[in-house]
């Protein structure tokens, strides 16, 4: 993988990065860094592994992110993602939630920076493949810079040489995980200072980043920044990316090209049995902003659930969101 994806990359989410999702974002940018949603050791040790991990070759490069905190579990799930194809592991030590607690991984393992050492080296000892970990900058009341260079003395000591942090602490008990993503405040300047005092690590952070502008003025603190929620529901943005953060060609397609490019994959889908809502509900925020953009989410929500929906709902709300824009344009 070349060193310069972690420049800008599209975070980890759950029920959202499906394969479907990450498709059709890199209609949109080709040079973003793409991750899975997080795949439980579990689910790949006793579970249907290429329900988990198998994906469109079109969606390279794409790492996965796992969960898990037993050393061996993740050092096979890491050879697994090596085999399948990926480009990166990322080891889940940033998640709240009351699920990864109960599983003693997520963000309750900054706790155990040995621990979490150790289950680094065992899944560099299993793959070729970098291996990274995604974090915040403090767990409850663990909250100063001492416990967060603690963690990452250890986890970079193991072999670790890129951290992705969310710049809020996590609270593992009190607030929900969507309270996690918003109510513990942001402070961006611990993460800067994190990589001035590790100017040899790769250090990328995460959390409340809205625009590409926002992305611009991180670079000029941090090695990488990662958008979730922002990308999600406003995907037109990840069309600025590649030549404003990447210095690459822009794409020259407009928003009805993307869709229609998009249709042989959709009906590819179709075939293999999955139904159109599963793929639809990831390009609802497509005309977001853009005259027809309730439109379009409207003939999507209402139709593609119907029996036998297929692309002629997707072609219907374009029809719908063309209209739109006639209609203002008269107006």
């Amino acid at each position: 993988m070349n060193d310069t994806h972690h420049r800008f990359s599209i975070a980890p989410m759950m029920d959202w990065t499906t394969r479907d999702c990450r498709y059709f974002h890199r209609q949109l940018t080709r040079r973003a860094l793409l991750y899975t949603e997080m795949v439980t050791t579990g689910a790949l040790l006793h579970g249907d592994v290429a329900r988990h991990l198998d994906y469109d070759a079109a969606e390279h490069p794409l790492a996965l992110q796992l969960g898990g905190s037993d050393p061996g579990e993740l050092a096979h799930s890491a050879e697994l993602a090596e085999r399948w194809g990926y480009a990166e592991v990322n080891l889940n030590c940033g998640c709240p939630s009351d699920r990864v607690q109960e599983g003693r991984f997520g963000a309750c393992l900054m706790r155990e920076p040995a621990h979490v050492a150790a289950s680094v080296a065992a899944m560099r000892g299993a793959t070729a493949l970098p291996v990274t970990v995604k974090c915040r900058i403090g767990v409850d009341d663990c909250e100063d810079e001492v416990f967060l260079r603690a963690f990452v003395d250890h986890v970079a000591a193991a072999g670790c040489e890129t951290f992705i942090v969310h710049a809020r602490k996590a609270w593992l008990k009190g607030l929900s995980p969507k309270e996690n993503r918003e109510v513990p405040p942001l402070n961006y300047d611990v993460v800067y200072r994190l990589k001035q005092d590790y100017p040899q690590l790769r250090i990328v952070i995460n959390g409340g980043i809205e625009t590409v502008d926002d992305c611009e003025e991180h670079l000029r603190h941090v090695d990488g920044v990662m958008l979730g929620r922002a990308a999600y529901h406003r995907p037109w943005l990840l069309s600025e990316v590649d030549e404003r953060l990447f210095g690459a060609q822009a794409s020259t397609r407009d928003r009805h090209q993307i869709v229609h490019a998009l249709f042989p994959y959709v009906e590819q889908r179709l075939a293999a049995g999955n139904n159109l809502p599963t793929i639809t509900r990831h390009i609802l925020g497509l005309f977001h902003g853009q005259p027809g953009g309730r439109q379009w989410r409207r003939v999507l929500s209402e139709r593609a659930c119907r029996s036998g929906a297929g692309i002629e709902v997707i072609e219907d709300a374009l029809a719908a969101v063309s209209a739109a824009s006639e209609f203002c344009k008269v107006a």
